[in-house]
C-alpha cells in the first residue's frame, strides 16, 4: 500500500514513517512541535524539516527555561542565521510562547496534560481516504487556538494547532491506505 502522498522525497519520507501522528507526551518535543509549527506560517513543511537541526541548535535544543532569557543579542543572532526561518515575528514569538509554555506547565503540571485534553488525553482516529478529505482545521484545534491565544501565545491559529495535533498524534490523519493508519491504531476502512 502507499504512504500518504504528501511524503514523497526526503525528509518528507522519513518524517512520515517515523514521526508523523505518532502521539507525543514528551514537553520538551511538544514545545519544538508548537515552534516548528510556528515557524512554518506561509511556507511548506518540507522547508522546516529541511531547518529543523539548525532550528534545535539556534533554539538551544528548545530548552523553554533557556528561551525565555533571550534578550536583544539573542535576536540578532538569530536573525542572522540563515538556517532558520529569519522573521523577526516568529523569533519574537518562540521567546514569549516559552514564556507561556512555562506558565502552561506550572499550572497544569505538564503541558502534555494541557494539549492533549483537547482531545480527551487520546488520539482521534480519522478514515480519510483523500489528502482533499483532511481538514485545515476542526473543532477542537479551534479551541485549543482560542486557549493559547488567551493565554499569549503567539502563532498558534488554528490552522497552526491542527498541523501540531496531526504532527503530534492528537490525531491519526494518514489516509486509509496508508500503512501507518492502522499501525498507529485506525480501523480499517472496508470499503
Amino acid at each position: 500500500m502507499p504512504r500518504c502522498p504528501w511524503a514523497t522525497t526526503e525528509p518528507t519520507i522519513t518524517y512520515h514513517d517515523n514521526e508523523w501522528g505518532v502521539p507525543v507526551h514528551d514537553d520538551q518535543r511538544l514545545f519544538e512541535f508548537l515552534i516548528l509549527e510556528g515557524a512554518q506560517a506561509g511556507l511548506s513543511w518540507i522547508t522546516i524539516l529541511k531547518k529543523r537541526r539548525n532550528y534545535r541548535k539556534a533554539f538551544d535544543g528548545f530548552r523553554a527555561e533557556k528561551i525565555v532569557r533571550y534578550g536583544a543579542r539573542d535576536v540578532r543572532r538569530l536573525l542572522g542565521d540563515d538556517g532558520i526561518v529569519r522573521n523577526r515575528l516568529k523569533i519574537a514569538a518562540a521567546i514569549e510562547n516559552a514564556k507561556m509554555f512555562l506558565a502552561v506547565r506550572k499550572e497544569f503540571g505538564t503541558f502534555d496534560a494541557y494539549l492533549w485534553r483537547f482531545v480527551g488525553g487520546k488520539p482521534i482516529q480519522n478514515c480519510w481516504r483523500r489528502m482533499t478529505d483532511v481538514p485545515a482545521r476542526t473543532a477542537e484545534s479551534d479551541a485549543m487556538s482560542r486557549d493559547l491565544v488567551q493565554r499569549g501565545f503567539k502563532f498558534v491559529g488554528s490552522t497552526i494547532c491542527y498541523a501540531l495535533m496531526q504532527a503530534t498524534g492528537m490525531v491519526n490523519d494518514h489516509l486509509v491506505t496508508c500503512p501507518r493508519h492502522a499501525e498507529l491504531g485506525g480501523v480499517r476502512d472496508r470499503k
